[in-house]
């Protein structure tokens, strides 16, 4: 056998928070939350950040219900709310805030948000304004720059390494900001980010179901990192930033 065929404690993830369930149009098969949860177990990850399909592509209040009832122990609930329709968000925000929620995740290209609006600027406030984490899909690019200034903890789930030059020059002036390490697919892409900004503007996700998780487990396994630093992106990271926002 090869030597990355053999598992090790080094691609074990405390945290992942890029997980979704339910229906998909675009996936060959919708996948249930038990799907969900055993390809989690498999791959070694112990908690992860879910959201339910449902609030992103349908109906974001039932999303936020069908999110809320998969809570348990290794499964932390986030929530969304449609970007189109931004008037009132701040109930729907407190909603979620009283039912425990503290990250909200922004479907800026499921929902057709190509740049930051009027309503995508207010949902952002509303969300700061509470002290919720905010996951940011789509380009950092079109997005950091309105997300910047405001003290704001955010999470860009579709950093590509292409675009990693933009993401370090906004982390380094932006301690709330961070991203997954899913895209960065170079042979060098973690290291670069450890070595610029440090370990702590990284973040394990992997966007399970739709996406395989072991290659994204073994490049963080081989990354040219050290352990301390491998710990902190594997779950470290996630683990005190929810304690901050608790």
């Amino acid at each position: 056998m090869y030597d990355w065929q053999t598992r090790t404690p080094a691609e074990d993830i405390e945290y992942d928070v890029d997980v979704l369930f339910g229906a998909w149009p675009s996936h060959p098969a919708d996948t249930d939350l038990a799907t969900v949860r055993e390809r989690l177990t498999t791959a070694g990850i112990r908690r992860a950040l879910v959201i339910s399909t449902r609030g992103a592509l349908f109906d974001a209040a039932a999303g936020n219900t069908e999110t809320l009832a998969a809570e348990a122990e290794d499964l932390i609930p986030v929530g969304t709310v449609d970007l189109r329709d931004a008037v009132g968000v701040g109930e729907r925000l407190d909603e979620l805030v009283a039912a425990g929620v503290r990250c909200l995740r922004l479907f800026t290209v499921q929902q057709g948000v190509q740049q930051p609006t009027p309503a995508y600027l207010h949902v952002v406030e509303e969300a700061c304004t509470r002290g919720m984490v905010l996951l940011q899909d789509g380009d950092p690019r079109r997005f950091g720059q309105a997300l910047a200034g405001r003290g704001a903890e955010v999470i860009f789930l579709d950093l590509h390494v292409y675009l990693l030059t933009d993401f370090l020059l906004m982390a380094r002036d932006e301690p709330g900001f961070r991203a997954t390490s899913r895209m960065l697919s170079s042979p060098d892409g973690i290291e670069r980010v450890v070595e610029t900004v440090g370990a702590h503007h990284l973040v394990f996700g992997s966007r399970t179901p739709f996406v395989d998780i072991s290659p994204q487990t073994l490049r963080l396994r081989y990354a040219r990192i050290t352990d301390d630093d491998r710990a902190l992106i594997a779950g470290g990271n996630v683990q005190a930033l929810l304690e901050k926002v608790a």
